[in-house]
């Protein structure tokens, strides 16, 4: 009995900073259920109006500075 109750004390324990599959659960459902609610909100209609006016020919196109995708604005 008692090596039973040790078993069960040992598998539902974390090893060194590791969480138990369930709390890895329970933040997973909290995390699904924030996310969902987000995208049911939808786009603002400031953003849905802003995204027009930039997919609208002749919108003005901003070019990253170096050419490169490294956001330090061309600095070395």
């Amino acid at each position: 009995m008692k090596d039973l109750k040790s078993q069960a004390s040992r598998s539902a324990t974390p090893g060194k900073g590791g969480l138990t599959p369930e709390i890895q659960s329970r933040i997973g459902h909290q995390l699904r259920a924030m996310y969902d609610d987000v995208m049911r909100q939808g786009v603002p209609d400031r953003f849905a109006e802003l995204i027009k006016k930039l997919d609208a020919p002749g919108a003005p196109h901003v070019e990253n500075e170096g050419g490169s995708n490294d956001n330090n604005n061309g600095r070395d």
